[in-house]
């Protein structure tokens, strides 16, 4: 990854099937979004088994076949609650990962959920030897367990390269836990998603234009948007001053705080907005007030499927 790069793409949504995001979009729809990627010199993809069962890598790997497999980043995940019960279960996700993305090896694997650190951070070890995983990363782990899945990696000559949580204006539990530090006293990458909150900080929803109902986007989101409203206002007149849109001051928000962001990207004015965040950074001033105007609106969007950072 070059430095240069400050914003990943990714493809939660892709494959979705209405199931999540109440999308039905198939491959087609997603080609002009991964021409503009490219177009845009956005290069970082993230997906995993998970998104989709399978279907978002298979929309990536067949979107990216021509291109020089060097000219692109993949990041994909082990998904400890979808292993096979085999003792190899993560080479087994892995190797079908590979398969749908139509290649020899990926630039980052993570470990997606905290389950069983002694259990499956040894297993990731031979993957990395054999030159299938380039970068190693833990997604949804607290400090104690990314520590501790530096001592596995470390006694095995390896080091953890990346983090991968939950870090947005609405949840700071990562920052507040101290992970953010670490990471940067670790020489750890700290990748963000649901920086927008899955669309909740683009101004695109509000009280009078909630989210679709029938997804599980508007179950959870949809009850919150009142608390929302003065965050929203703020981002826009904050991102006023910079030149950017509500959304993209969001994303601005991450990258000044120095991770780089994940941006779930489904059109290709997605990823176009997104290559215009990592030119300009905010100020102090401008940070503290949109933290404290989202500190206001007391709103957890902490995910079933998460925990706590702080506990």
């Amino acid at each position: 990854m070059t430095k240069e790069t400050k914003i990943v793409l990714g493809t939660w949504a892709w494959g979705d099937n209405g199931n999540y995001f109440g999308n039905h979009y198939d491959e087609d729809h997603f080609k002009p979004v991964y021409d503009e990627a490219l177009k845009d010199g956005l290069n970082i993809w993230d997906t995993a088994f998970a998104y989709g069962h399978g279907a978002s890598e298979t929309i990536l790997g067949n979107l990216a076949a021509n291109t020089p497999r060097q000219n692109i980043v993949i990041s994909t995940k082990f998904t400890p609650q979808l292993e096979d019960a085999t003792s190899d279960a993560m080479e087994n996700m892995l190797e079908g990962s590979l398969e749908r993305l139509k290649t020899d090896y990926v630039d980052y694997y993570w470990i997606h959920n905290d389950d069983n650190v002694e259990k499956w951070t040894p297993q990731i070890i031979p993957l990395l030897k054999s030159g299938k995983i380039k970068h190693v990363g833990v997604s949804n782990h607290t400090l104690s367990e990314i520590k501790r899945v530096q001592e596995i990696l470390g006694e095995a000559g390896f080091k953890l390269d990346a983090v991968q949580n939950h870090l947005s204006l609405l949840d700071r539990t990562s920052e507040q836990a101290g992970i953010l530090d670490y990471c940067k006293e670790n020489n750890i990458e700290f990748w963000a998603y649901m920086i927008l909150e899955q669309g909740a900080l683009t101004g695109k929803y509000d009280v009078k234009h909630p989210f679709p109902e029938g997804s599980v986007r508007a179950q959870i989101y949809n009850p919150k948007l009142p608390e929302l409203t003065e965050l929203i206002n703020t981002l826009k007149e904050v991102g006023a001053a910079h030149d950017l849109t509500i959304a993209q001051t969001a994303m601005n928000w991450a990258v000044t705080k120095g991770v780089l962001p994940i941006v779930g990207v489904t059109s290709a004015k997605h990823v176009a907005d997104a290559a215009k965040v990592s030119a300009s950074r905010l100020t102090t001033a401008e940070m503290e007030r949109l933290e404290k105007v989202a500190d206001k609106a007391g709103v957890n969007t902490i995910g079933s499927w998460e925990q706590d950072m702080r506990e």
